[in-house]
């Protein structure tokens, strides 16, 4: 189970950065930032089965690509959001943690107006 795997470096890490923490802050917040890297880089690989399988049902569901690579850059823009603001606040700062989630949220609506357009587009259709 590669659960097990990802938990036992994760507390590895965990304590790592706990130790080092009284003495060198800085280098706690890098351990936690590297090790955040590498577990996702660790579970990276499992994306590519996903994005086969999405590729799949869009392709047989007769959609438009266009819809499918805008809720995939929606995705990767929610998760580089989190991902940034978790290590600001690992870092103790909040307020910069906010300003990353906020403009990730900013950036998602942007990307998905084509979208919700072209559910409004079909909306309008049905509607006499």
């Amino acid at each position: 189970m590669e659960i097990i795997q990802i938990v036992a470096f994760a507390l590895v890490a965990t304590f790592l950065a706990m130790v080092v923490r009284e003495t060198k802050p800085f280098y706690a917040m890098m351990i936690a930032a590297v090790a955040g890297v590498i577990i996702f880089l660790r579970v990276a690989v499992y994306l590519s089965s996903v994005l086969n399988l999405l590729m799949d049902m869009t392709l047989r569901a007769n959609i438009s690509l266009v819809y499918l690579n805008t809720l995939l850059k929606i995705l990767g823009i929610a998760y580089i959001a989190e991902f940034g603001s978790q290590i600001c606040r690992d870092a103790g700062e909040s307020v910069i943690a906010g300003k990353v989630e906020f403009a990730g949220k900013l950036l998602i609506l942007v990307m998905a107006m084509p979208l919700l357009v072209a559910v409004l587009e079909t909306i309008l259709k049905f509607v006499p």
